[in-house]
């Protein structure tokens, strides 16, 4: 992994490398929160009568 940054920093530069480490971060918890979400909503509507 820490082979893979340094290739991917000096080939696109800090701020891209930063950026592209963010997004795939921020991606698996939007995955997270998504299937809390659905979770909710389907105990909502077993609730309703």
């Amino acid at each position: 992994m820490y082979d893979e940054l340094v290739k991917l920093i000096s080939n696109v530069g800090f701020p891209v490398a930063v950026s592209v480490y963010l997004l795939v971060r921020l991606d698996k918890r939007l995955e997270q929160i998504i299937m809390l979400l659905s979770a909710m909503e389907h105990r909502e509507r077993e609730r309703r009568p």
